[in-house]
């Protein structure tokens, strides 16, 4: 990889990442009094962190069934409003038992 594609392709992600940031800030000056609009702009960051966070939750293991487990696990934990550290260590010790039990299976076969 040349320096010049390492330098447009810095210019490229900060660019993408800094206009949606700026642009309202920009365009607009006073308050937002639509209701749709404003609960839009509310629940953008949830639906973002969740559409990065889910394509990885399925990647992360090597078995689609602990990940899913680990989902659900976490779904759950997060549901009786647990601790963070709660459920990430619920859902990392689902994904850690089912991906045994599928190893123990395998081995059998």
């Amino acid at each position: 990889m040349n320096d010049k594609y390492l330098l447009l392709a810095i210019i490229v992600m900060t660019t993408v990442t800094w206009l949606p940031r700026m642009l309202p800030l920009i365009l607009v000056r006073r308050r937002i009094e639509n209701i749709f609009v404003r609960s839009f702009l509310f629940y953008v960051p949830y639906a973002v962190l969740a559409a990065m966070t889910v394509p990885a939750i399925f990647y992360a293991t090597s078995s689609v069934w602990s990940a899913l487990a680990g989902l659900v696990t976490a779904l759950i934990l997060g549901w009786f409003r647990r601790s963070l550290l709660t459920v990430a260590l619920g859902a990392s010790l689902a994904v850690y038992i089912v991906e045994r039990i599928l190893a123990q299976l395998a081995a059998s076969i």
